[in-house]
């Protein structure tokens, strides 16, 4: 299972890690970390160092009630740190996390590798069309609503056989554009209550059956520190745990905060299969 990036064939047999890098204020748990140039290259370098295979830079926060912000903003946030990384780090595959076709369409025009929609196209009704014109991979989400609106969305029949067939429409659609690589994403904390990230966990093998690869984010997420009581600065050991799970459970790609972590836990878990 193979993805193409900028021309580089990303084996996905072998779980890979994708680092977080949050450059809007309000992010739950490292929002306003990365102030300056210094600070985000910083971080890229050592994550990379790590082992993160890719790089995903958010400029929107969508926790919870996150506070809408403009399209125009968004690009003013983004493009500076697309072109900044690039130049220091020309092979680095960056992960452009937007809902907003024309984001998508300038970052990756701009360097970036692939794009991340927590919406899966809903949200933009131009984002199908705009990636198959570009021709990257594409990480669809699953979302109910908006990230303002999305924990009053937690009503489902069955919800991993609501999910599944969320994607299998969702891929339809991209198919049917001429989208190639496709990444689905179950979407933990978004429009789910606490008990129905861990059923959806509990049945993550049976997103198999669709045949693309998995990126699961559970990183330091309420899911962890509110079933331990405790915060996100305290939940790298629960996050360590859940991916230890999902990986078990068929996961391609760990999106993470902690990737040195992450990357000892796929060397360990992948040693079982030996």
């Amino acid at each position: 299972m193979t993805i193409n990036c900028k021309g580089n064939l990303i084996n996905l047999s072998s779980p890979k890690v994708m680092g977080i890098l949050n450059i809007t204020p309000d992010s739950f748990f490292d929002g306003g970390k990365h102030k300056n140039d210094a600070s985000i290259l910083k971080h890229v370098e050592l994550m990379l160092n790590e082992g993160a295979t890719f790089i995903d830079i958010g400029a929107y926060s969508s926790r919870p009630n996150a506070e809408h912000v403009s399209e125009a903003e968004e690009l003013q946030r983004i493009l500076p740190i697309v072109s900044l990384i690039l130049k220091a780090f020309p092979e680095t595959l960056i992960s452009i996390d937007t809902f907003r076709s024309n984001v998508a369409k300038q970052t990756i025009e701009a360097g970036a590798a692939l794009i991340n929609d927590i919406s899966a196209g809903k949200l933009d009704e131009n984002m199908l069309p705009t990636i198959a014109n570009l021709q990257v991979p594409y990480i669809m989400m699953h979302m109910k609503g908006t990230p303002q609106t999305m924990q009053q969305r937690t009503d489902y029949k069955n919800i991993t056989k609501d999910i599944l067939l969320y994607f299998s429409e969702r891929i339809a659609s991209a198919k049917a554009l001429g989208i190639i690589d496709t990444i689905i994403d179950p979407g933990f904390g978004f429009a789910k209550t606490l008990e129905q990230n861990y059923e959806l966990l509990n049945h993550l093998e049976l997103f198999k059956m669709i045949e693309k690869p998995l990126l699961v984010g559970v990183s330091r997420k309420s899911m962890i520190y509110k079933k331990l009581e405790t915060t996100a600065n305290n939940a790298l050991n629960g996050t360590t745990v859940l991916n230890t799970v999902a990986l078990q459970k068929g996961a391609s790609i760990l999106r993470v905060h902690d990737v040195k972590e992450a990357m000892e836990t796929i060397t360990l878990v992948e040693s079982l299969k030996a």
